[in-house]
């Protein structure tokens, strides 16, 4: 770890992760707001990051504005934008079976991404709120006769005011044990997400750091991709997994106020 602070004043961009960093379920942390201000007065911008795809990124607009802070689209991006992206750009013919959301599901649509109900050449699986055992026998049944088995992302756990809840990693691991099939995986900690960041703000690795509650997702991206990683205390990692860890934060904070003085 690292107690330079005055590195973190070169830094143009900040990624921030959203549930257990900027607020918990519907509860804001206090300095959260601060922070963003702090950002803003600095000249230095933000984009808020999250590998929860069961949403839109439309609909964290709507509930971050509800929280007192309003952002803009360039403001905002999902494991699922990752996921589309990388379809256009490398399976644009093919047919795709999603086990998502239905807000999930239009923005595949709304992208042009080719969804069908059966003969996939991909399976696209999420973190689904909405997930059937239906849902769950077609996917193993596609995957078992050959299609590719892609995820949105790999967290195993959705942190919640009442505590965890099983996420897009728990899904996965469920097909896998009756396939045989393990996933590729988008969003946190993998390169298509830093790839997507740079095109989308326009800044270098250098020029960029990551900020997150979680050591294998948020601080994995900075970790394995040359970016620079801070960790918050106010989410799902508690100080002592750090020392238990092979991913090490470049920062740790135990909340992102407590950063507003450093900037």
């Amino acid at each position: 770890m690292n107690n330079n602070f005055e590195a973190l004043k070169n830094k143009k961009l900040f990624v921030l992760d959203m549930d257990g960093t900027f607020y918990l379920g519907n509860r804001l942390f206090e300095g959260s707001l601060d922070f963003i201000a702090k950002i803003r007065a600095t000249g230095r911008e933000f984009l808020f990051f999250t590998n929860n795809a069961s949403k839109t990124p439309e609909f964290y607009i709507k509930k971050l504005e509800g929280m007192g802070c309003a952002i803009v689209r360039k403001n905002i991006a999902t494991a699922g934008d990752v996921t589309i992206k990388y379809l256009l750009e490398n399976r644009s013919a093919k047919r795709v079976y999603l086990v998502g959301t239905e807000l999930l599901e239009s923005s595949f649509k709304a992208s042009g991404i080719n969804l069908v109900q059966e003969n996939p050449d991909i399976v696209v699986t999420s973190f689904d709120t909405t997930l059937t055992y239906e849902k769950l026998s077609k996917a193993c049944k596609y995957i078992r006769e050959g299609a590719e088995f892609m995820a949105t992302h790999m967290d195993i756990n959705c942190p919640t005011e009442d505590g965890f809840i099983p996420d897009s990693g728990a899904i996965c691991a469920l097909i896998t044990a009756s396939t045989g099939v393990k996933p590729r995986f988008f969003g946190k900690p993998f390169s298509e997400t830093v790839d997507i960041i740079s095109s989308m703000t326009g800044y270098s690795k250098d020029e960029m750091a990551i900020i997150g509650d979680r050591l294998y997702t948020d601080i994995a991206l900075g970790y394995k991709n040359g970016v620079t990683s801070i960790l918050v205390l106010s989410g799902e990692t508690k100080e002592s997994d750090i020392s238990a860890s092979d991913i090490v934060p470049d920062f740790v904070f135990p909340r992102l106020a407590d950063m507003i003085g450093l900037l």
